[in-house]
């Protein structure tokens, strides 16, 4: 399967993008594989023709949305993120009515319809030094209140207004879960997400993005980690640090939808050309704005 899908980008001109919580299996056959900015920046930067993007919905409307003339597809189009969802109709526009100066700051985990209505994009890995460098004093944050909270005491000069939306990976990931782990390997150091609650994160060692948790364990002197994030992410720290040990709250943070991409179905997708990432040109030209604001302010 690996040797047909080499054959195939060879023949498409195609590059695979794959996401940490992608199965290993995905993850090893990808031509690159990070976070949520970093695969954005990658598909901006490509020259392939095609890009199969091996992530969840949201993932291939933005590359779609940097990328209008490529043809983005993905192994199975039904790959959602709850969380991208999470901002009731209407909302963006009662907010925006009843601040005055108020900068809607939209988590990259959202649907293309919320980038469009948003003013600046952000990522776990970049919210803080985002929302800090605008100069609005009010800031809408979607979808994520968790992470909107963690931005809103990292930046106090700024009115953060937090949304009701959540990671139901990170969200139901609990202290009680943790402390449980922590009994366990109590040595061990503890990297968490900014996703989870509050109470995970008083118990943390470290809070940073998928990325930053995968940089922070290759460079720290420990040996044992427990981490507070989806389990796929296990595949790059096992590769970056074959004699440490990691180990996960119980049960494992598996989000289903991520492990909805498989080597067939890389392989359909590029023989067939089908599971096609469209956004409308209306849409598109509206949530550009707010993905290329942030390429520029994280630079």
């Amino acid at each position: 399967m690996e040797e047909k899908i080499k054959q195939l980008k060879m023949l498409k001109n195609a590059v695979i993008l794959a996401h940490y919580y992608a199965p290993k299996e995905v993850q090893a056959v990808a031509d690159y594989v990070g976070d949520s900015f970093y695969l954005a920046k990658v598909a901006k930067q490509s020259c392939a023709d095609v890009i199969v993007f091996c992530g969840v919905y949201f993932m291939g409307e933005s590359a779609k949305i940097l990328n209008p003339q490529k043809k983005v597809l993905m192994p199975d189009i039904t790959a959602d993120c709850p969380m991208a969802h999470m901002v009731k109709p209407g909302l963006i526009e009662k907010i925006r009515a009843k601040y005055d100066d108020v900068a809607v700051a939209c988590y990259i985990n959202s649907t293309a319809r919320l980038k469009s209505q948003s003013d600046v994009c952000v990522t776990s890995s970049n919210a803080v030094k985002i929302v800090r460098s605008l100069p609005n004093k009010n800031i809408f944050f979607i979808p994520d209140r968790n992470l909107g909270r963690y931005v809103a005491e990292q930046v106090p000069e700024k009115n953060i207004i937090l949304n009701d939306g959540y990671c139901p990976i990170h969200n139901f990931l609990t202290a009680e879960q943790l402390r449980n782990e922590i009994a366990e390997h109590p040595n061990a150091v503890v990297l968490s997400h900014p996703e989870c609650e509050r109470e995970v994160l008083e118990l943390s060692d470290y809070i940073g993005s998928t990325a930053e948790i995968i940089d922070y364990a290759k460079l720290s002197p420990a040996s044992e980690f427990i981490v507070c994030t989806e389990e796929g992410v296990v595949f790059k720290l096992g590769e970056d640090n074959p004699d440490k040990s990691f180990y996960f709250p119980k049960p494992h943070p598996c989000c289903k939808d991520m492990k909805l991409n498989t080597l067939q179905g890389i392989i359909s997708v590029l023989e067939k050309e089908e599971n096609s990432v469209e956004v409308s040109e209306e849409i598109r030209l509206k949530a550009l704005k707010p993905l290329e604001r942030m390429l520029e302010l994280a630079k």
